[in-house]
């Protein structure tokens, strides 16, 4: 192509839609409706009785949330979201505190 511009011959250029543009994780339709979170698109939370056994069965051995989230090798913020019942579910992170506290807090059997 420049060569050809040098050269004088006459050269078409067109410019691709979106080219130049460094985005790579644009939020769609789906995102920006779940972060309003309407009524028929939400997240689901942590129930409170989940929080209940959560907080019961901690302060039953002892630990602080610091603690329990040193134990689960996770950060305290996120104890405190599980035990105020504003974090979403993750079965993985449910399966190291039902371990680390010996407590079941997923099925019928809550506490």
């Amino acid at each position: 192509v420049n060569a050809a511009m040098r050269s004088g011959a006459k050269v078409e250029t067109s410019k691709k839609y979106g080219a130049g543009g460094n985005i790579q994780h644009a939020t769609n339709k789906n995102t920006a409706a779940l972060d309003r979170e309407t009524e028929e698109l939400h997240h689901e939370k942590v129930t409170l009785s989940v929080a209940r056994a959560m907080m019961q069965g901690r302060q039953a051995k002892g630990i602080t949330q610091k603690e329990l989230a040193t134990k689960i090798a996770e950060k305290p913020q996120i104890v405190n979201e599980y035990e105020a019942g504003k974090a979403i579910p993750n079965n993985a992170i449910l399966g190291k505190i039902e371990r680390a506290l010996g407590i079941k807090l997923r099925g019928k059997d809550i506490g």
